[in-house]
């Protein structure tokens, strides 16, 4: 296929708000494949049933759609305008990911990848299907194939470009587009996003066990927060920037030129104080639009409250009192926790009462836990 037809497609996908555009074939080489399996066989994806029921199709992107010959990898910088870790700092605050501090990208993104796909179509005939974090397409590993980046030691793209911000989505389609070359690895001997890891979760470099990684608990993982990991968690209550925000290859990333992805301001640091007091309703109505929205509202008040706990703010002690009685096991469980960090004579004195009531085995095991 001509490279007239790969720079038209360019120039609509930059016109459309893309920063990054690349072409890979519709395949992933076996070593790929293998780190899949051994992720899953080791169990490092958690709760995160559908990538093991789907793993056939992320290995295989023709097992995903048949007709597939090429893939065309796009990125759109999210860049942020402020270091996330210095969000870390003021302890009295919550951090949420720099991803998830304005609109869900899901939706910015599709309606761009869309409006690409159907230009490509409309002057070629040929089919396309687009795909954005939503279905089982190894995104990482075929942009790196198509030349947008690398896969860093913490398993992320980094791009020479755009640093660690890159939202990456795919277009397939039937047409037989010749593929870029793949971007060298360029971490060198840096560790800096294997040593800042609050929680370990990069067992060796290019290696990840989602179960030890602070976006998983906060985000994917359903129950209560392992004992073993609250305190490494901080007042990170919704996804973890570190290993993305100390990569050397940001100093040459921009502030994304996306509207929609720069920061709201009562999303950059909210206060712990006013977001343990939101109920399902109150939310709702401060994350519409925002990925944040999708864990629900007491897997989120779970994660305030882990960090109101770590505060050492004993003032925000009577925000856990209050939620010791919340509807959510989930909830009340943490409260208690949080509670026991902040005052530990308040919660001996309370929990004798509380245990005489609770029913739900995982929130007693909070209040006898030593």
């Amino acid at each position: 296929m001509s490279d007239a037809l790969k720079t038209r497609i360019i120039e609509q996908a930059k016109g459309a708000g893309f920063d990054a555009v690349g072409f890979s074939s519709a395949s992933l080489p076996e070593p790929i494949r293998e780190r899949l399996a051994r992720f899953l066989a080791l169990g490092r994806h958690g709760s995160m049933g559908w990538m093991e029921s789907r793993a056939e199709e992320r290995a295989h992107p023709q097992s995903l759609w048949a007709d597939a010959k090429s893939v065309i990898m796009l990125g759109m910088n999210y860049g942020p305008d402020k270091d996330p870790l210095e969000a870390l700092k003021d302890k009295t605050n919550g951090v949420i990911s720099v991803y998830a501090q304005n609109r869900d990208y899901h939706d910015v993104v599709k309606k761009r990848l869309k409006r690409v796909a159907r230009a490509i179509a409309e002057d070629t005939g040929a089919e396309v299907k687009v795909f954005v974090d939503t279905a089982p397409v190894m995104e990482k590993p075929l942009a790196a194939r198509a030349g947008l980046g690398w896969q860093g030691k913490h398993t992320n793209l980094v791009s020479r470009e755009f640093g660690s911000w890159l939202f990456l989505s795919a277009i397939f389609t039937t047409l037989d587009l010749a593929v870029d070359k793949p971007e060298n690895d360029h971490c060198g001997s840096c560790r800096n996003c294997l040593d800042i890891c609050p929680t370990d979760a990069f067992p060796a470099p290019y290696q990840l066990d989602a179960r030890r990684c602070i976006s998983y608990l906060t985000i994917e993982h359903p129950g209560p927060i392992p004992r073993e990991f609250r305190k490494a968690m901080g007042n990170r209550i919704y996804g973890c920037d570190d290993c993305l925000a100390v990569c050397p290859w940001n100093k040459f990333a921009e502030r994304s030129r996306e509207s929609a992805f720069h920061a709201r301001e009562e999303l950059r640091a909210p206060s712990l104080r006013d977001l343990a007091e939101l109920d399902d309703a109150a939310f709702r109505k401060l994350f519409s639009g925002s990925p944040v929205k999708r864990t629900g509202r007491n897997r989120f008040i779970r994660n305030v409250l882990i960090a109101t706990g770590n505060s050492g703010d004993a003032v925000l002690s009577t925000k856990a009192e209050a939620l010791l009685n919340d509807e959510s096991p989930l909830v009340r469980g943490a409260a208690v926790w949080a509670l026991a960090q902040l005052a530990p004579d308040k919660a001996a004195a309370l929990r004798s009462d509380y245990l005489a009531k609770e029913t739900d085995e995982s929130v007693r095991s909070e209040w006898t836990a030593g």
